[in-house]
């Protein structure tokens, strides 16, 4: 399957409340529609160091940062392959490089800070990025409910639908269920617009009509305030282990997700 290796674009975020979000799914009606890989749970390992800088650094909201990351789009086997991805945002612009490889082998060269195989500028970015920081570890699990969409018209535009975000800082495998501490609340949807232009008409309309403004919300950073800081400062988070992605999309769409899928082993997605 292709998928894309490099990006450069924009990515605004955005909070909604339940009638906000049946009124964006109305809007997208005619616009866009569910890529090929519907409706996904994503699992994440964040890297940092032992002081976290990546995150504290990233949560200070400077010019420039970077962070590095395993991303699966369902349950991910050692042997299955999974993308191992450098982002790297500058002047609010987001670049975006990723390879990739089985989850096995991407985590022994992170870890061993062994290169990666496929000699490629992406793959020596990343190298480069492992080496410099003389610490980086695995930090974080990350997993949230995600519907993607992409426009009718074939431009560039895609809008993100995230939910259940969770975190936690043991058992960092995408080989896992997705579970961990809840970072926001039930009934909220994180939409995020990722485009190298500018917005349509018609979300633009949306945007005035719902009253919607951009926010700021890094999910690696909920999770580091919300758990792994008061971790560090003695002070107890609560673990969300009460369902699974399987559960999770019967509920909102009576289907197993897994059914629409699979690919691969359950790993790669766009």
């Amino acid at each position: 399957m292709q998928y894309q290796q490099v990006f450069r674009r924009y990515e605004l975020k955005y909070m909604l409340n339940p009638q906000q979000k049946q009124a964006l799914l109305k809007a997208m009606a005619g616009h866009m529609q569910l890529d090929q890989y519907g409706r996904t749970t994503i699992r994440n390992i964040y890297y940092d160091t032992d002081s976290y800088q990546l995150i504290r650094t990233s949560l200070m909201r400077p010019v420039y940062k970077e962070k590095l990351r395993l991303r699966s789009y369902a349950r991910a086997g050692e042997q299955d392959m999974v993308f191992v991805e450098l982002k790297k945002k500058y002047d609010s612009v987001v670049y975006k490089r990723r390879l990739t490889i089985s989850q096995r082998e991407a985590m022994s060269c992170l870890d061993e800070k062994k290169p990666l195989p496929n000699n490629t500028q992406i793959s020596r970015e990343i190298d480069y990025f492992n080496n410099f920081y003389e610490n980086l570890r695995p930090a974080a699990f990350i997993s949230y409910d995600r519907e993607a969409y992409l426009s009718l018209d074939g431009g560039d535009l895609r809008i993100t639908l995230d939910e259940n975000i969770r975190g936690r800082t043991n058992e960092l495998t995408l080989d896992s269920e997705a579970y961990g501490a809840k970072v926001m609340g039930d009934d909220m949807t994180l939409v995020e617009v990722k485009t190298g232009v500018g917005y349509p008409m018609w979300f633009v309309k949306l945007l005035t009509e719902q009253r919607l403004y951009k926010t700021s919300f890094s999910k690696y950073g909920k999770v580091y305030e919300t758990v792994i800081y008061p971790g560090m400062s003695g002070h107890n988070t609560v673990m969300q282990m009460d369902y699974t992605e399987d559960l999770y999309w019967k509920n909102m769409y009576g289907q197993n997700t897994y059914e629409e899928s699979v690919f691969n082993g359950g790993a790669i997605y766009a």
